[in-house]
């Protein structure tokens, strides 16, 4: 029987000599793996209160559109500077390479709304603790966050733990 594990694809030397690029590429184009992948993502999270599922740029959307509508819920996007219409905030990160920043809708969250922040891939956690901040500034409560991929050697969920949040995630690889 496959697992969540065996439909990602490993990509040597991408985007750089010395990486080992998880590719969930494969695993969203097949429909059993797929349909695993969301159904052990929400899983946990049966029977809690959630009003909105926030997905993270990019492959975060993928995820969470999928969640958000297999539980009935809304959707909200945390997207790279520039790429949303509305009024927003924004909130900066450091990547190994430089910084970033993420925005989110000013009025996507209502404060005192329950938030499961979702994401294919967990390394340093730089994006997603920046999302994180964008939500708490917004009143949102985090309930948990959900990734397929945890790179334990790069230490993100430590750093989502030490702030505070639940983490799961479905597999993990060694190495970067």
């Amino acid at each position: 029987m496959k697992t969540v594990k065996d439909y990602i694809r490993t990509i040597v030397d991408f985007p750089h000599e010395g990486i080992m690029f998880r590719d969930v590429t494969t695993l969203f184009a097949d429909p059993r793996g797929f349909r695993m992948a969301i159904d052990q993502m929400l899983h946990p999270y049966a029977g809690m209160q959630i009003d909105k599922v926030v997905g993270l740029e990019a492959r975060g959307f993928i995820l969470g559109g999928a969640i958000a509508h297999q539980l009935t819920l809304g959707f909200v996007p945390v997207r790279k500077k520039g790429k949303l219409p509305g009024a927003t905030i924004s909130e900066a990160y450091t990547l190994e390479y430089g910084e970033a920043v993420v925005e989110i809708h000013d009025d996507a969250i209502t404060a005192g709304e329950k938030i499961l922040v979702v994401d294919d891939l967990l390394a340093t956690g730089g994006t997603a603790e920046a999302g994180i901040k964008l939500i708490e500034r917004l009143g949102g409560e985090i309930i948990g966050c959900s990734f397929i991929v945890d790179l334990p050697e790069l230490g993100g969920r430590k750093k989502l733990e030490d702030m505070g949040m639940g983490v799961q995630v479905l597999c993990e690889f060694e190495g970067l």
